[in-house]
This record gives C-alpha cells, structure tokens and sequence, in this order.
C-alpha cells in the first residue's frame, strides 16, 4: 500500500502541532483553504497535505463552494480519542482530590 492510500486515524492525524491548529481554528467556523494557508508560515501545498491527513482521519470535511474548497470540523471524530482520555481522567481526579485534602489539612 502506498503512503497516498494509506489512511489516518485520528491519533496520527492530531500528533502534529499544525494539524492540532487546523482543527482548532475549524472549530469556529468553516474555513476556504487560503484562509487556513493565510494563519501559518508554510506553504499552501503544505496546508493542503494536513487537510487530506484530517479528512483521512474523519477529523474534517470539505465542500465546494464555486472555485474554493472549504473545510470543518467533523467533532464526531473526536470521539475515539475523547473516549481514550477520559479514561485517564479519574488519575487526574484522584490527584486533584488529594492536592485539595492535604491543602485543606493544613
């Protein structure tokens, strides 16, 4: 299988801090591929290529609208890794509970 037919999950898809910037800017609204290209210092190819890997991922969708493509947010996607972390939660709950005991023990 070929790297252009391989597709992403939605781990792979948010490692990397642009994508993550991507996806954060979609989430206020849909947005033209030269909007997104306009907010970073690479090349509009390069925006591009992260914008397959998050479709790819289901992260992202993306419509025509006359000459331009626009893209947003599919939250839905999200959910593997939501469901992931909030497993891990509970560690971060039972510190927070024990930062609160001692503080108030004091």
């Amino acid at each position: 299988m070929n790297q252009t037919s391989q597709k992403h999950d939605a781990f792979q898809a948010i490692a990397d801090s642009t994508r993550r910037s991507i996806l954060h800017l979609l989430s206020e609204r849909e947005l033209a591929i030269s909007d997104i290209a306009k907010e970073f210092p690479i090349s509009r190819t390069a925006v591009t290529k992260h914008l397959v890997i998050l479709s790819e991922a289901s992260l992202v969708s993306s419509r025509k609208v006359g000459r331009e493509k626009r893209y947003r947010l599919m939250p839905d996607g999200l959910t593997e890794i939501h469901e992931f972390l909030s497993y891990y939660e509970k560690f971060w709950s039972n510190k927070l509970l024990k930062l609160k005991y001692i503080s108030e023990k004091e």
